[in-house]
């Protein structure tokens, strides 16, 4: 089962013709479940549903009530912001929760309805900035708590996102579980894919050979995940192989200011 996490720079730069060049991408990839961040909708389209449309996946989308921020920096008061998920299989179960401590953050949960488990799906969007660790705890907390209330008898939940936190931050230790003691979910392990990696390759996803990258002052940064619940009793659910997609332009066009993360779990035969 591929796993695919992305977030998609909602209506900046190029906006229409990086569109073709996300599902270009995604087409490529041939993801069986995708979280996305900062996908937008208006009035007459919504870009989860165009791009489950054009890959005949099922999908869902959870908007913010408060999108007035992003409305501001491009002068459209109509498009609205949020997360989503595409899913090869039938959805159930939807929900979308604003996050605590950042107006505009939200996260999205499904159960897939695969063939062979019932596998609960979440995509999340955390607070950006340097300054916002103590709005991720917070919501990391969140995370967690969601995360263990959705049943994964046959399955281990997979949460995706952008989560604008490196590896080694507190709230990225907090919410795997493994590093640190949660103050939420205890006894929940949320493993990071990347660490599956075998090359030890970084997996930059937000990487200043990306021109819009270049344009910000940080430097390049790994804050994309796909996290895996850790279950010694299942043999799905486990990670097998790594990788980043949407790493160069698609005819003359950066689909998004962020790398995608590919990840490949186990399922039967």
């Amino acid at each position: 089962m591929r796993v695919v996490s992305w977030n998609l720079w909602w209506r900046f730069g190029d906006w229409r013709r990086r569109r073709h060049a996300i599902r270009a991408v995604l087409a490529e990839a041939k993801p069986d479940l995708c979280g996305l961040q900062e996908v937008w909708a208006d009035p007459d389209e919504n870009l989860a549903g165009w791009l489950a449309a054009e890959l005949d996946m099922h999908w869902a989308w959870g908007p913010t009530a408060h999108p007035h921020q992003w409305q501001r920096r491009t002068g459209d008061d109509s498009a609205q912001f949020g997360t989503a998920i595409l899913s090869r299989w039938p959805l159930a179960d939807t929900a979308t929760e604003e996050l605590p401590a950042s107006r505009g953050r939200t996260v999205v949960s499904a159960t897939v309805q695969a063939p062979y488990a019932r596998i609960p799906f979440f995509s999340a969007h955390l607070a950006a900035t340097a300054f916002a660790t103590a709005a991720r705890l917070e919501q990391v907390d969140r995370i967690r708590e969601l995360v263990a209330a959705r049943p994964s008898d046959d399955h281990p939940p997979v949460l995706t996102g952008d989560f604008n936190a490196e590896p080694d931050s507190d709230e990225m230790r907090v919410l795997g579980g493994d590093k640190t003691s949660p103050s939420t979910a205890p006894g929940l392990i949320l493993m990071d894919a990347w660490r599956f990696a075998e090359d030890g390759r970084a997996g930059l996803t937000w990487d200043r050979r990306n021109p819009h990258v270049a344009e910000a002052p940080e430097p390049s940064m790994r804050i994309d995940y796909v996290r895996v619940g850790l279950r010694y009793d299942l043999d799905v659910g486990r990670v097998e192989n790594v990788g980043l997609a949407g790493t160069e332009p698609v005819d003359g066009v950066w689909p998004s200011d962020h790398f995608a993360v590919v990840a490949d779990l186990s399922s039967p035969a």
